[in-house]
């Protein structure tokens, strides 16, 4: 006899039944996808065995669309329709791309200004504010576009191994992406025809892999070092939940530039000049990357192209590789001071070791004499994202309990508003962690004011100038009253995926505006390290600018204002002596304004003529009172006893 199921109504009839849920590491040279069965997480490979995915992607005439490794078969003898790393300029103009990067061409659409691009000899367009699109026999194919393709190759994969369709996916990306470099992945993945449960920092993916969640209270660092991207993070833990205290990084530093260093050795050896054939470039670039990987775990290994051959000892790799992973090591002093930890590091507990270019034994030596701590290594560093991704994921399509892990990550750059004389108002500031709501109250700065406008910049100077623009946009509908008497409440929301929304609302009226800011280019790592560097070089400066800046405003608003109040009713008021005192006093204040640069002599006239003011203000007053009461009886005024 069968046996029936039973369900209440409205409850599923297979309450057993998982949701299937991936994390994809999308990568700079590799991808992989991983999922959770059995309860453990594991990577899934393709129908040849292979877990790793190539980030490249191959475009013939006849339409065809190649991903992976038969892609990369074309790198060499059909490079201008291959897209290789196009990770680097995911979110990223044209501008940005022709100076962070070098080997292709790229043009910008208002013509002229040849540059050079990154990974691949493909020629690219973009205007200066449009996200830059390589020329291909299958025309114009923007990084959004090529990483769709991975992506929805690694969803296939997944869907083939797990016998259905995807509910949702986790995707990483760099500690250091911003708003622009985010959205462009949500774009690719929507673009494949996949759910985004969430984007997720590559550094916290990796904490999750090792069970550090589960772990004794204390502070995690995760280096990753892949093939094009460098990431640093110190995490947290407390109480079950990952807050990340401080990133740091360079989206253009990766194993990528060891292999063109030693491409370039391996060329000297040979007597070879500097190559301008890309498809002979292509061919050292993939000996010297073979080189790399052997010499991890042998002493010697000959190499060899065409009719040349040569040996490579790890010393001479090490002498190549030393500059590179010095640089890691000092974004990684940084972000330690950033997180208020001292170089004894003497409050890490963990390093965790990312990405294929940890392989090398220079890379994880240096980082174990750093940290003055042995890193773990016991998950491959090329899976640990993708697993930490995947058991996320599982989390949030609702197979575990939500309670289970809560990822706190932070904004690599302080968010602000521009204020009267330039100035910026930060509103969230840098490594508060995400998601995250702020709100300010601002007034208005002219009587009669009815628009506002809200200029969002982000950075950490005092000045809107030193900052970066974000967006604009106008506040309309404010009631008209005397300056300073209107309330206009502006919130930023970043959400968990490091987007951000600001709206602007006044309060008496309830009129709204708000922008989703969505810029169409990103701000690579060496900017914000700039920035960061900047502030810290000029802060004394910008405090001393800002201050006088602060007094400029106030000197301005006491003119214009005490100026309209003569107008009105200052001969009414004042004899002639006071008149005149104040209208010199008002001179003077003005000649103050235009020609000192020290703020404490502009505040001290400033003070001086309120003081001055003070007489004729009171009269102001009672004369408002007067007139206001005219024809009322006081006990109309009284409340009720």
């Amino acid at each position: 006899m069968a046996l029936l199921q039973i369900s209440e109504p409205g409850q599923s009839p297979a309450p057993h039944q998982r949701r299937i849920a991936v994390g994809i590491d999308l990568g700079t040279t590799h991808s992989l996808v991983a999922t959770v069965r059995s309860g453990s997480a594991q990577t899934l490979a393709d129908e040849n065995g292979e877990h790793l995915l190539a980030s490249v992607v191959h475009y013939s005439g006849d339409g065809t669309v190649l991903v992976g490794a038969a892609a990369a078969e074309f790198a060499a003898s059909d490079s201008s329709n291959t897209l290789v790393s196009v990770k680097r300029h995911m979110g990223r103009a044209a501008g940005d791309t022709a100076s962070a990067y070098g080997s292709g061409q790229l043009q910008s659409s208002s013509g002229g200004n040849n540059a050079e691009g990154s990974e691949g000899s493909n020629s690219a367009e973009g205007s200066a504010s449009g996200m830059v699109k390589f020329e291909t026999v299958a025309g114009l194919i923007s990084p959004v576009q090529a990483s769709a393709q991975i992506l929805m190759a690694l969803a296939a994969r997944a869907e083939s191994a797990l016998d259905g369709s995807l509910d949702g996916a986790v995707i990483t990306v760099p500690a250091y992406f911003d708003d622009a470099q985010r959205q462009a992945t949500k774009d690719a993945a929507t673009l494949a025809g996949i759910k985004v449960l969430r984007l997720l920092n590559e550094p916290t993916a990796a904490a999750v892999a090792y069970g550090l969640d589960q772990g004794a209270e204390g502070v995690v660092a995760i280096y990753d070092l892949g093939g094009g991207t460098f990431d640093i993070s110190i995490l947290r833990l407390n109480r079950g939940v990952f807050e990340v205290l401080a990133t740091g990084g360079d989206s253009a530093l990766g194993g990528d530039d060891i292999d063109r260093a030693l491409a370039d050795y391996l060329c000297g050896q040979a007597g070879q000049p500097v190559l301008d054939d890309l498809s002979r470039q292509r061919q050292w670039l993939i000996e010297a990357r073979r080189v790399k990987e052997v010499l991890s775990d042998s002493d010697l290994v000959e190499a060899s192209v065409d009719d040349w051959r040569g040996e490579v000892s790890r010393d001479q790799l090490n002498t190549l590789a030393k500059p590179f992973i010095a640089k890691t090591l000092r974004a990684c002093k940084r972000a330690l001071r950033d997180a208020g930890i001292g170089k004894e590091v003497a409050e890490i507990g963990n390093v965790v070791l990312v990405g294929g270019s940890t392989r090398m034994p220079l890379v994880r030596q240096q980082v174990a004499e750093f940290f003055a701590l042995e890193p773990l290594l016991s998950i491959d560093p090329d899976r640990v994202v993708a697993v930490g991704a995947a058991l996320q994921a599982d989390v949030l399509v609702g197979n575990k309990p939500g309670d289970e892990m809560l990822l706190l990550d932070v904004i690599p750059l302080s968010l602000g508003i521009e204020t009267m004389g330039g100035l910026t108002e930060k509103i969230i500031h840098r490594n508060t962690t995400i998601p995250v709501m702020r709100a300010q109250e601002f007034t208005t700065f002219k009587d009669g004011q009815t628009a506002m406008a809200v200029h969002v910049v982000q950075g950490e100077r005092e000045l809107v100038s030193d900052c970066r623009s974000l967006a604009r946009f106008e506040l309309r509908g404010i009631p008209p009253m005397l300056a300073g008497a209107a309330k206009v409440q502006v919130s930023y929301q970043v959400d968990a995926d490091g987007l951000l929304s600001v709206s602007a609302r006044e309060t008496a009226t309830g009129v709204e505006a708000r922008i989703d800011v969505k810029p169409s280019y990103g701000l690579d790592d060496g900017e914000i390290t700039r920035l960061l560097q900047d502030s810290y070089e000029h802060a004394r400066e910008d405090m001393g600018i800002r201050a006088l800046r602060e007094q400029q405003v106030e000197a301005d608003r006491l003119i214009e204002d005490l100026s309209a109040a003569l107008a009105a009713q200052g001969k009414a008021l004042l004899d002639e002596d006071e008149y005149h005192c104040l209208d010199v006093g008002l001179q003077e204040l003005a000649a103050v304004r235009k020609n000192s640069e020290d703020h404490r002599q502009l505040q001290s006239e400033i003070e001086r003529l309120a003081h001055l003011s003070e007489t004729f203000a009171a009269r102001r007053m009672d004369t408002a009172i007067k007139k206001a009461m005219t024809g009322h009886r006081l006990e109309e005024f009284e409340g009720p006893v």
